[in-house]
């Protein structure tokens, strides 16, 4: 993958996103664990990925923003996929037949 967008905001290993990635890579991360994530260095290095962080809010902001879709009906179409989905899923996208997000499930996917 050319990047991942990490909105998960509880402490989990970044390594299996990490080895997703290809060459070049980018990791954005958006959620605010309570305890800081371990960074593996050397799939940084070896692969010239990046990671960035953003953030876009805090609670009371996200709050409003979520009050505001649930008053005026706004919703997300999301489909939750497992890890060895997601070329299929790029495949749909690139055909352009989907209208959805995916979610990837990371944790079954690593369970298996």
């Amino acid at each position: 993958m050319d990047y991942i967008i990490d909105t998960v905001s509880a402490v989990h290993p970044l390594l299996p996103l990490l080895s997703l990635l290809k060459v070049n890579g980018k990791l954005v991360l958006l959620g605010m664990p309570n305890k800081p994530l371990e960074l593996p260095i050397f799939p940084l290095v070896l692969g010239r990925k990046l990671v960035g962080g953003s953030e876009i809010g805090g609670m009371k902001e996200t709050q409003e923003m979520l009050d505001f879709c649930a008053k005026h009906g706004v919703t997300a179409d999301v489909e939750v996929i497992r890890m060895d989905y997601i070329n299929t899923a790029m495949e749909r996208l690139v055909k352009n037949d989907e209208t959805c997000w995916f979610v990837i499930d990371v944790a079954s996917s690593l369970s298996q």
